[in-house]
Order: structure tokens, then C-alpha cells, then sequence
């Protein structure tokens, strides 16, 4: 038998609304903002919200996972970035203990031409302070990146050394997004290559610091560096999904959309009963 998956969605409104909104849609789990995606601005949040939440988290009984801003960029060779970047990190993971949240995720983010090396000198002590303020339950969670550029992160490879320049740091995950994925080169409808992904994870990092995946189709082809979600079956990636869903390895996992949606406005009940559906044929 297979274990449950869990599925989820990035919901918006924040510590306020979000958690309501994927309770309406039906979702299994929850990925949100603590702060404006638009903006560095971190707001100080009304201690009532926060324990709101955690009470009504609880009720639910859904994981919570906060998405750091996507302007973070910890391998940033200009100063004022970078210390945007890391008090961003810093005040993110603040927000995210104060939900109980299980995790933070987010872009390690680019070197801009400066290599890898320049980037991991940034990155390593970055993160060491970020990961100082986690705790034992919200943990902060490396997403693979769709190779565009100067990113880090590309690969199970450059995640590892990054792992391990953090001396395996005990709360240091990873999330895998599977148009990441896809259009950074991995197959994720070759049952072959899923097997050769994970296995890698494994050894350089181990399977259980895999926490979360996303689940997104993609509008860019294989290969092809460019960051573009579609949604569930819309996409080049479309029914081969079941692959990268289906897998054995990763049925105990929330698994999270970031997809349009029909209307522009985000993930929604039908993109989430299609997910249900789609790891239904492929599970079955």
C-alpha cells in the first residue's frame, strides 16, 4: 500500500488568510508568505495573528511551509543585497518558529557571474546564521533552482556541497521542485531518471532530509533554464508528472503547487484535484 501523499498549495494573505484558503480548497497542506513577495519591507506581525494561526494550524492538522522572498539573494556579491538578504532570511525564519511552521524554503540564490566558489564563500556563512535561529521543528529547506544564469543550486551536486560546507547542519533540508526539475535537464517522466535523481540525494545528502516537493507543470522545455510554471496537465511536462508523483520514494511528502491557475490567481481546488487525480493513475 501505498503511503500518503500530501497535497498542497502555495495560498495567499499571509499569516492571516492563507491557512483558510487552503482549508477551503481541500488541501492537505499549506505554503505561504510571512511577508509581501513584492518588497524587502518585513512587517511586525501582531502576536494575536501568530497564535491564531498556530491554534488554527493545529486544528487543521496541515504541515505549514513559509516560502522566503524570492529577491533574496545569499550568494550576492553586492554588499547591500547580500545583508538585505541574510536580515530577510533571518527575520523570515523568526516568523516562521513563531507559527510553528515545519519549514522555511528558499532560493540559495546567484552569484552573477562571480562562479560557484565566489557564491559559496557568501552562501556558507549566510546560511550558519540563519540556520542558528531555527529549531528542532522548522527546519530551512534548499529548493533546487532552474539553472538560469549565475543560480545555485542547479543541481543535487551543488545542494550537497553547500550541505556539506554547512557541516551537515542537522536542520538543513532540501525541496524539490519538479519544473525546476525538468527544465534545468532531469527528466521527470523517466522513471530511470527519478531513480538516478534520488539515489544521488541519498548518498551525497540523504533521502530524509528531502522535507517538501513542488509540483508544477512547465511552459519552458526540457533543458531549457527558464522558470516558467504551468498548470497540472497544461504543461510539456503534463500526465509524465505521474512519474515524478507516483515515486516511492516520496509518497510520505507534502507535495506543493505553485501554478497559475485558471484565473492567474494561483492555485486552486481543481488544480489540486487534478494533482490528486493524476498520482491516483499513477499510484494505482
Amino acid at each position: 500500500m501505498v503511503a500518503a501523499m500530501l497535497f498542497g498549495a502555495h495560498c495567499s494573505g499571509g499569516i492571516k488568510k492563507a491557512l483558510g484558503k487552503a482549508v477551503e480548497m481541500g488541501a492537505d497542506a499549506v505554503q505561504l508568505f510571512v511577508q509581501s513577495p513584492r518588497t524587502w519591507r518585513f512587517p511586525d506581525h501582531d502576536p494575536g495573528d501568530l497564535q491564531t494561526f498556530r491554534e488554527r494550524r493545529e486544528e487543521t492538522g496541515l504541515p505549514a511551509l513559509v516560502h522566503a522572498l524570492y529577491l533574496v539573494n545569499l550568494a550576492a556579491p553586492d554588499e547591500a543585497i547580500y545583508s538585505k538578504s541574510v536580515d530577510t532570511m533571518r527575520a523570515t525564519v523568526d516568523a516562521a518558529c513563531a507559527i510553528d511552521a515545519d519549514a522555511v524554503i528558499f532560493h540559495v540564490g546567484s552569484h552573477l557571474g562571480a562562479g560557484f566558489e565566489a557564491g559559496l564563500e557568501r552562501v556558507a556563512p549566510a546560511l550558519a546564521q540563519v540556520l542558528d535561529r531555527c529549531n528542532e521543528r522548522t527546519w530551512l529547506l534548499m529548493e533546487n533552482s532552474a539553472g538560469a544564469g549565475g543560480t545555485i543550486g542547479r543541481s543535487i551536486e551543488e545542494l550537497a556541497v553547500i550541505f556539506d560546507a554547512l557541516g551537515r547542519h542537522e536542520r538543513l533540508g532540501v525541496c524539490l521542485d519538479s519544473c525546476h526539475l525538468f527544465v534545468s535537464g532531469v527528466d521527470v517522466t523517466d522513471e530511470t531518471v527519478m531513480n538516478s535523481l534520488l539515489d544521488e540525494l541519498d548518498e551525497r545528502i540523504g533521502l530524509d532530509r528531502l522535507r517538501a516537493l513542488h509540483a508544477n507543470d512547465a511552459k519552458a522545455p526540457l533543458g531549457s533554464n527558464r522558470d516558467r510554471h504551468d498548470n497540472i496537465g497544461d504543461g510539456l511536462i503534463g500526465e509524465g508528472l505521474g512519474t515524478f508523483l507516483g515515486h516511492p520514494k516520496l509518497q510520505h511528502l507534502p507535495v506543493l503547487l505553485e501554478v497559475p491557475g485558471k484565473d492567474g490567481k494561483g492555485p486552486n481546488a481543481d488544480e489540486i484535484r487534478k494533482l490528486r487525480e493524476l498520482h491516483a493513475r499513477a499510484t494505482s
